[in-house]
């Protein structure tokens, strides 16, 4: 990288840290407002209240990224415009695209270490807070957690674990219920591939019986199908929709991996919104910095015109993801091509703009 890339890599690397603490301020402000009467209502002290609100910054930060890159990107370069540097570039024979290259590149650049805090910071992140917000605050705790895949359960007696289907919640994959008497010696344990809750009743298929006789001696059985019933019934194993955002991005591949129909699809559509999320903030970049440059030679206004074009764009693209998303279970369509469609298009768009305005002269 030589002194004109760190240079442009610097200025973008200033002002997103600057957008960014702009938008951190004002979400963080809101939240404060919205939520310190519940904090003052369960007794919570200033601490935990200030603990909760750092907690969240990765979060924000990982919601609000595309955003912040391309106002960056755009704030970058209306800035070098406004002070004539664009102009001494390319008196220099400096080209447009080579000018850019450098924006694009830290944004590809943060875009990763987006991705990396996603996969090792976020979720821990989000796992803190919402513990805080619903065990601390709102006195909700739950029975269940979710890790690799898996459901965790601590029923009236025993502990469950598996594998929940997201469209049936009567059907449970890797069944496993255990009991331990007072002296931590397992007592009784039943395991299967397929448990089903049908007629009041749990129906398993092809498993494991497990039992402590009176003489300390275990009886096992294996079953090809077993009915019985079990202190708990599965509505009470309901787990929150926050705690998918406590999943990791590696949590859902292994999911794919371990996993079939239902569950693999679910994971497959989960990791195709996470990341393309994620990765927003390139085709914007490379949609927003022609627009400013078209702003500016036809209408001879920099920033003033940029900025609300920017935030309309970011707005159109978002809210085009969005929809998306929702039309995937709606119309069964390809999670990948519904979620990386905007990339795509946005991305093609900018590349031919970029390619237009390096074709004419500042």
């Amino acid at each position: 990288m030589n002194l004109f890339d760190r240079y442009i890599f610097f200025q973008f690397s200033k002002n997103l840290a600057m957008v960014v603490s702009a938008l951190i301020s004002i979400y963080l402000l809101i939240d404060f407002v919205e939520k310190i009467d519940n904090f003052v209502e369960a007794g919570k002290s200033v601490t935990m209240t200030l603990r909760y609100l750092l907690l969240k910054i990765p979060l924000i930060i990982d919601q609000l990224l595309p955003v912040c890159l391309l106002l960056a990107g755009v704030i970058t370069l209306g800035i070098m415009n406004q002070d004539r540097e664009l102009m001494a570039l390319e008196a220099g024979g400096i080209s447009i695209k080579r000018i850019i290259a450098p924006i694009i590149f830290a944004t590809i650049f943060f875009t990763t270490l987006a991705l990396m805090a996603g996969e090792w910071i976020v979720p821990s992140t989000i796992r803190e807070t919402n513990r805080i917000w619903h065990e601390e605050v709102n006195r909700s705790a739950q029975q269940g957690v979710v890790r690799n895949g898996m459901v965790f359960y601590k029923g009236e007696r025993g502990i469950y674990s598996f594998s929940r289907s997201p469209k049936n919640n009567s059907r449970f994959k890797r069944f496993n219920y255990t009991e331990w008497d007072q002296d931590y010696e397992l007592k009784f344990q039943i395991t299967a591939r397929v448990a089903e809750w049908r007629d009041g009743i749990w129906k398993f298929n092809n498993g494991q019986l497990k039992i402590l006789n009176p003489g300390n001696n275990y009886e096992i059985n294996n079953f090809s199908s077993y009915e019985m019933l079990l202190p708990d019934r599965p509505d009470e194993f309901f787990i929150p929709k926050y705690k998918e955002e406590e999943s990791s991005i590696s949590d859902h591949l292994l999911t794919m991996v371990r996993e079939q129909d239902q569950e693999r699809s679910s994971a497959w559509q989960y990791l195709n919104r996470r990341l393309s999320y994620i990765f927003l903030g390139i085709p914007l970049v490379l949609l927003g910095l022609p627009v400013l440059l078209v702003a500016n030679r036809r209408w001879r206004c920099d920033l003033s015109l940029a900025i609300p074009l920017s935030c309309l764009l970011a707005f159109i693209s978002w809210g085009w993801w969005s929809t998306s998303q929702s039309m995937i279970n709606a119309y069964r369509l390809s999670p990948f091509l519904v979620s990386w469609s905007v990339h795509l298009l946005t991305g093609i768009i900018g590349l031919l703009m970029i390619k237009k305005q390096n074709d004419q002269p500042l």
